[in-house]
């Protein structure tokens, strides 16, 4: 089949990478279409607007609330309505302690960073706040949740772009966009996250067409170069619009479907990570960064973190949240450990996280209620230093009793790694420059 046949709107290779109306800039010009010029290279990658810094965020979404008390925050010697019905174990570092339902994770608390007071009295039922790391992105009901904001992501994907130009910026893995991943708001949709489960089944080439041959870059350019006069003649590229001819550009380099193959990664690693659905998402996370994605969100299909009692979907704490536990305690250490093996991990700031915590004490249905006032989280990576806690919360986990860290702080301290300038700005339709940092936000005191 010719380039030019290839290139046809109408063709078997068009059909199976057009990718709808997403929109993302991979900033590449390697001159994989004949659209685009073959001196553009050196235009994208002059726009660069980072070295050759490879780092990244990896954030594990933990939808629903997840519950301090009975993950990272226990308090074993609250009153029994407080505290959980789950023991409390040692970690290896001493004087912290977890559920015991999270072992692994207890085995490289030397590698976190706890934080037990996180302030999400701004957050909702929603991603909106946390993953915008801005209290004044909030869920609303009126149709402008967020008030425009755009997410952490979002604005990794503006400000910093990939960290390789065949690759998009930001990469959701979830199922339920609604309430697994926030988006770019008035940003604009460029900078929207790449839905990365779909996004994994558009660049598989048809029948007949060699892709090892496509990935010849001098071999490339020569077809490109004589079937470029063709084209114009035809003025066959009026018909592309430009999602389309980026969806060529990704398919060409061959790159993004190699990122997408968990298959070449061995037995032994996959069972590490798990052979579930959110394995699978965690494993998949850490080669879309090592192929040059900047911020990956990881999110769903563990079930969801909602656990007011055993009389709603989601159950309790013993019968909804117990069976989730060896799921977030499994996947968690396989990538800090396959990071560290890599020699990953001092460039990839990893997360996990929800909207809020649950209530200090346990309702009749054996279940927690949403708590807004503090939340618990974990952090690894991107050089922050590990075998520590960071804030504290009165005797029934309830309340901030030292050490808030607020969403805005989360989003000053992932912009930093990820050596975002804090003091950008981006534009809004009226014109008004709208700060990427909230609310007095600045990086978290002792973590980076």
């Amino acid at each position: 089949m010719r380039l030019f046949d290839m290139l046809q709107p109408h063709s078997p290779l068009a059909s199976s990478i057009h990718v709808g109306s997403r929109r993302w800039f991979l900033r590449t010009g390697a001159a994989a279409m004949a659209s685009i010029p073959l001196a553009t290279l050196q235009q994208v990658q002059a726009r660069a607007n980072h070295s050759n810094s490879k780092k990244s965020v990896i954030l594990f979404w933990l939808s629903g609330g997840p519950s301090q008390i009975d993950m990272w925050d226990p308090k074993p010697d609250a009153p029994v309505e407080i505290r959980s019905p789950f023991e409390t174990i040692s970690t290896s570092v001493p004087g912290i302690q977890f559920t015991e339902h999270l072992p692994r994770q207890a085995a490289i608390a030397d590698k976190m960073a706890v934080l037990r007071a996180v302030d999400c009295s701004a957050s909702n039922h929603t991603p909106i706040t946390m993953q915008a790391g801005n209290p004044l992105a909030r869920r609303t009901n009126d149709g402008k949740d967020g008030a425009g904001y755009p997410s952490m992501g979002s604005v990794v994907s503006k400000f910093r772009g990939a960290n390789a130009p065949e690759m998009p910026a930001f990469i959701g893995l979830a199922k339920s966009w609604a309430s697994d991943v926030y988006g770019a708001g008035h940003l604009g949709g460029e900078y929207e996250p790449v839905k990365g489960m779909e996004l994994a089944d558009k660049f598989k080439l048809p029948t007949g067409i060699d892709v090892q041959r496509l990935q010849n870059r001098a071999a490339l350019r020569e077809q490109i170069n004589g079937a470029r006069k063709e084209l114009e003649d035809h003025k066959l590229l009026d018909q592309f619009d430009a999602n389309t001819q980026r969806a060529f550009e990704m398919v060409l380099s061959g790159k993004v479907e190699q990122a997408f193959d968990v298959t070449q990664e061995s037995d032994e690693l996959r069972d590490e990570y798990g052979r579930t659905s959110v394995g699978e998402k965690a494993l998949l996370a850490r080669r879309l960064v090592e192929a040059g994605v900047s911020f990956v969100l990881v999110s769903g299909a563990w079930g969801y973190f909602d656990h007011h009692g055993d009389n709603v979907r989601w159950g309790g704490i013993e019968k909804g949240l117990k069976p989730l536990l060896p799921r977030v305690d499994q996947v968690y250490p396989a990538l800090i450990n396959d990071l560290e093996q890599r020699g990953m991990l001092d460039d990839t700031l990893v997360m996990m996280m929800g909207e809020f915590g649950r209530s200090p004490k346990i309702n009749t249905e054996a279940g927690r209620d949403h708590w807004v006032p503090v939340m618990s989280m974990i952090m690894s990576g991107g050089g922050i230093q590990g075998g520590q806690i960071l804030g504290s919360t009165d005797r029934t986990g309830g309340e901030i009793k030292s050490g808030m860290v607020r969403p805005q702080d989360l989003a000053a301290t992932t912009f930093k790694h990820l050596e975002i300038d804090l003091n950008n700005h981006w534009v809004n339709s009226q014109g008004r420059p709208i700060p990427i940092v909230q609310e007095g936000g600045r990086p978290i005191e002792g973590l980076i």
